[in-house]
């Protein structure tokens, strides 16, 4: 009796010294969060949203530009990662043997663990210089090679969760196999596929270093592709190495709206992984 009892006592010990190492790895975060809210929260108004920032001393102005900026380029990495992506993802998690699904997946490993402006000086060598000139697609190219290891991760995990009882009773029914990937097992897993590309968003939303090789960075409001074009990332790298403190200001709006938007990004992930 007395061997249970200890038994017990020790894990709940255990359930407690591990809880209370929970709670403090999340007091980082906690305090980080609170600080970026508290200085940039007090900043973020409508003119912040929907303006252009303005010459230094002058008052007003706002970080449109760098929002507009930030969804094309994110719009982009979507376009170029998200069907490649899948497309690998789907073979690897039906050909999960043979070299041609290990070099895959090798490549896709080391892709990344490749630093963020390693990709970017890849982007500067592949596009910008023979282009010629910085440009919002050169930013879109970086961002969507650093999401598309995370995209093809996910969806060859997720797919290989699916049983292969309901693959055999589409084919035993006679659906072409192409038409058993497209209307069955990817349809049954998309919860994870969006998951996956929702993470992928999250990674890029905040990198400035592939930006600052490719996007460079513009204070008017562009929708050129084949021009430079400003980043939530690149804005609040400028104004907070800058000597001015209205612009140190406005990055702690920008990051603030930054951090909130990639701490949604998170939960909606954590929310569609439940699934």
């Amino acid at each position: 009796m007395k061997r249970y009892l200890f038994r017990i006592i020790k894990s709940k010990i255990i359930s407690v010294i591990l809880t209370l190492i929970v709670i403090l790895s999340t007091i980082p975060f906690l305090l980080v969060l609170y600080f970026i809210i508290k200085n940039g929260i007090s900043v973020i108004n409508w003119e912040f949203l929907t303006s252009l920032p303005k010459p230094v001393g002058e008052p007003g102005g706002g970080i449109l530009n760098a929002i507009v900026g930030t969804a094309m380029l994110v719009i982009m990495a979507l376009i170029l990662s998200v069907p490649f992506g899948i497309l690998v993802g789907v073979y690897l998690a039906e050909r999960s043997e043979g070299r041609i699904a290990f070099f895959s997946r090798l490549v896709s490993e080391i892709l990344q663990g490749v630093p963020s402006i390693v990709i970017g000086i890849i982007a500067y060598l592949w596009v910008v210089k023979p282009m010629g000139h910085f440009s919002a697609l050169s930013g879109g190219v970086a961002l969507g090679i650093m999401m598309l290891p995370l995209v093809i991760k996910s969806i060859e995990e997720i797919l290989k969760l699916i049983p292969c009882e309901i693959k055999e009773a589409s084919l035993a029914l006679g659906v072409p196999y192409y038409r058993t990937i497209l209307k069955v097992i990817i349809p049954a897993g998309l919860s994870g596929i969006l998951t996956g590309i929702l993470t992928g968003v999250a990674r890029i939303a905040g990198e400035t270093a592939p930006l600052l090789f490719t996007a460079f960075g513009n204070p008017f409001l562009n929708f050129d592709i084949l021009k430079p074009i400003s980043a939530m990332p690149l804005l609040i790298f400028t104004y907070a190495v800058s000597p001015y403190e209205e612009w140190w200001a406005k990055a702690w709006g920008a990051s603030c709206i930054l951090v909130l938007f990639v701490l949604s990004l998170n939960i909606i992930t954590r929310l569609l992984s439940r699934r």
